[in-house]
């Protein structure tokens, strides 16, 4: 049986980090975007807990980081999805490009 090392948590990492970005990028829908954001936290996230695993001057503070970005990662959701409620009652849509009349 083969162990589990830290390249393969980074490799991990690395996909989700990037199918994330791929998915904010390409989605025009804000929840699409918003579950974009949620794979690029859990990408760093894993990295986090990771280097925390298997770095011994980065256990306690790979952890610490990790919370701090779940706390950062639900407040974002739920301020994120009380503008995206808003937004839908104004303007019936979800969509991301429509949003370009709120621009300054």
């Amino acid at each position: 049986m083969s162990d589990i090392g830290l390249a393969h948590y980074l490799i991990l990492g690395a996909v989700l980090f990037v199918s994330g970005a791929l998915c904010m990028a390409m989605k025009r829908n804000a929840i699409g975007v918003l579950m974009g954001v949620e794979l690029v936290l859990n990408g760093a996230n894993i990295n986090f807990v990771a280097f925390a695993r298997f770095n011994p001057a980065f256990q306690v503070e790979g952890q610490i980081f990790a919370l701090f970005v779940i706390v950062l990662a639900a407040a974002e959701a739920a301020i994120a999805l009380a503008i995206v409620l808003n937004f839908y009652n104004n303007h019936m849509t979800v969509d991301v490009d429509t949003a370009e009349e709120l621009k300054g």
